[in-house]
Parts: C-alpha cells; sequence; structure tokens
C-alpha cells in the first residue's frame, strides 16, 4: 500500500451500483477472468453429511463410524454440512427471510446503520486498503452477537420488528452446536474432548448477512476472493435456492450442494493451526449470477483475539514437528493478506 494512500469505504453498495447501471466497475473486475467460475464447468462436491445428534450421542453402536467421517472431512475439504440440529426448516427459512429483509430496506434505512472505516460493525462492502485492490460483489450486515455484551445496537435494524428476537434463538442454537462439534473434533482425532473447547475459550460470534447482487459479467467478478476463514468454525446457512460457494480441494473447484435445512461447517485458519495442520481451513470462493442474486448468512465463531493461540503439545511430536507460530488478534492480520488475495495462513507458518 502506498503510503499516501488511506483506507477508505466505497462510497455506493454494490445493490445500488446493480439498480443503476448494467455495467461493472473496473476495480470489481479480475483482469484474467475464471475459466472454471461458471457454475456449469463446476462439479458438485462430495456429500459430507454429519448427524449432529449422533456424534453428541457418544454410547451410540453408530458413533465412532460417524466420527470417522467427520475426521475425513476435516482432513480432506476442511468442511461438511450439519443434519439433525434441532433447528426446524421452517425457523432456518425465518433466519433467510430477516437476511432478504434487511436488504430489501429502503437504501436510506439501510445507511442509518452504515460502519465507519474503521469498524467491522454495520452495513457495507469491502474496505479499499489498497490502490489496486479488487473488490468483491458483496453488500454486508457485520454484527457481534456473543456475548451480549458485546453488541453494537446502534447497527441492529429497528425497522425489522423480530430481528432480535430470531438472532437470538439462532445463536443459542449455534453456541450449543459449536461446543458439540468442537468435542466431537477433538474425538475424530483421538483427543480429550475439551481440548479445542478449551483453546478456543468463550470466545465470540459474530454474524455477517450477505448478500450478492446479479452481476452482468460473472466470469469476471467474484462474490468473494479466494480465502480460508479467519474463524475456528464458521456455520453458515446458504441461500435455499442459488448456488454460489465453492471449495478449493486438491487444486480443484468445486460448488457445494443446496442443503435446504443443513447448516454448512467449515473450518477456519485458527482450527488448522490448533490441529497443528491435520485439520484443513477451507479454502473457499464465491461466484456471482448473472440472472439470480444471492443471500448467505455467516457466523464466525472466533476466540478472544487477546488469547494466544497455538498448535495443541499433543498434536506435536517428532513425526509432526510444530508447523505454526503461535497467534494473537488474528482478525488483523487475516484483513491484512485477504485483500490482497494472499492466504493468511501462511504468513504464521514455521
Amino acid at each position: 500500500m502506498a503510503a499516501s494512500f488511506k483506507p477508505e469505504l466505497l462510497p455506493m453498495p454494490v445493490q445500488e451500483i446493480v439498480r443503476n447501471t448494467k455495467e461493472v466497475p473496473d476495480r470489481f473486475i479480475h483482469k484474467n477472468g475464471f475459466p472454471q467460475a461458471t457454475l456449469d464447468s463446476v462439479p458438485l462436491m462430495d456429500t459430507l453429511l454429519i448427524d449432529i445428534a449422533l456424534i453428541s450421542s457418544p454410547s451410540s453402536p453408530s458413533v465412532e463410524a460417524e466420527l470417522r467421517k467427520l475426521r475425513s472431512a476435516l482432513s480432506s475439504w476442511g468442511c461438511f454440512q450439519v443434519v439433525n440440529h434441532g433447528m426446524t426448516s421452517s425457523f432456518l427459512d425465518e433466519m433467510r427471510h430477516v437476511t432478504k429483509q434487511f436488504f430489501a430496506l429502503p437504501f436510506a434505512e439501510k445507511q442509518k446503520y452504515s460502519r465507519k472505516v474503521d469498524d467491522i460493525d454495520g452495513y457495507g462492502n469491502d474496505t479499499i486498503f489498497y490502490e489496486h485492490q479488487t473488490l468483491d460483489w458483496i453488500d454486508r450486515l457485520y454484527l457481534t452477537v456473543y456475548p451480549k455484551n458485546q453488541r453494537k445496537l446502534n447497527f441492529w435494524p429497528e425497522k425489522l420488528s423480530k430481528f432480535s428476537e430470531v438472532i437470538d434463538e439462532y445463536v443459542a442454537n449455534l453456541k450449543i452446536m459449536l461446543d458439540v462439534l468442537l468435542k466431537a473434533m477433538a474425538r475424530a482425532l483421538k483427543l480429550e474432548e475439551n481440548c479445542f473447547l478449551n483453546e478456543h475459550g468463550e470466545g465470540s460470534m459474530a454474524a455477517r448477512f450477505n448478500l450478492y447482487p446479479t452481476c452482468s459479467t460473472p466470469e469476471r467478478v467474484l462474490g468473494a476472493k479466494p480465502h480460508g476463514d479467519r474463524s475456528t468454525i464458521t456455520l453458515l446457512l446458504l441461500d435455499k435456492e442459488v448456488e454460489g460457494l465453492q471449495v478449493l480441494k486438491d487444486d480443484n473447484w468445486f460448488k457445494v450442494p443446496v442443503i435446504p435445512h443443513a447448516i454448512f461447517v467449515n473450518a477456519g485458519d485458527l482450527a488448522e493451526i490448533m490441529s497443528n495442520g491435520i485439520i484443513k481451513s477451507a479454502v473457499h470462493r464465491v461466484v456471482t449470477d448473472s440472472e439470480r442474486e444471492r443471500i448467505s448468512l455467516a457466523m464466525f465463531c472466533k476466540p478472544n483475539p487477546n488469547a494466544e493461540i497455538g498448535p495443541l503439545n499433543e498434536l506435536i511430536n517428532a513425526d509432526r514437528p510444530q508447523l505454526y507460530k503461535k497467534v494473537k488478534n488474528y482478525d488483523e492480520l487475516f484483513f491484512q493478506h485477504y485483500q490482497l488475495g494472499q492466504r493468511t495462513i501462511t504468513a504464521v507458518k514455521l
């Protein structure tokens, strides 16, 4: 970044760009395009379904087989889809509806919740850190939702009557799911079941409501650049009808199938660090669509930023030496690399 260049916000949301012009501004264009980026040319990934009711019942005769499936998914893909999570299809549809409701508000109303250049919470899109940065085709509302005393309620939309109520219920369900998953991950790696939970700590949860508007040149524009998440785990509610999320495995892209009643789970960079590389942080991207807009709701589950996170001692030995440094405040490091299209985790490898 040039010394004279100061971070700034994109002056207009992508949703408003689409309403005002058919042209895609140059700052969103990836110059070399994406030979595989059209949905028709990318194969579907394996259907990796994990029954969370099963892995939370240690006495079940089928639990060991399910834990083997979990380990395989985490070590090869870094992601899977959770079923039997206790949330009804109608409730998940309500979460999708709330997401769509926010982005359907008038522009002037959404602007009331605009974030500042130095804050992540609020409504907006990419912060421009670099003069020649390629921007993502996405608008989002980012809210810290857990713990409650960290919420910045000035960014919570007042016009949506059930917003706080459904968020509270959703967070309560996902908090239970997170604890079950972290314990199951440890058991899948033959570790004491609380080791990942203890390393992650109480942590925080942040919701990102995403809108990917239609794009006239989907072969040259991405909704999200390839990246691994800055979380321990990300819990993602996908659009019920429109595909767009793709995962990288063995240098090939795969489409994530839409399973309306499932929650998509991807391991983040911090899970890869904690597991000393056994768990893979899922590298993923979002492609755009020329005809249909798409929504999703991501919940980032992160440790306390001041906590020092490193590989578990139990996973360091002569055959597998320590692969990563211990890290603090990974978010700050992440954003420095993400906007340049770089993988953050490579910066902390030993």
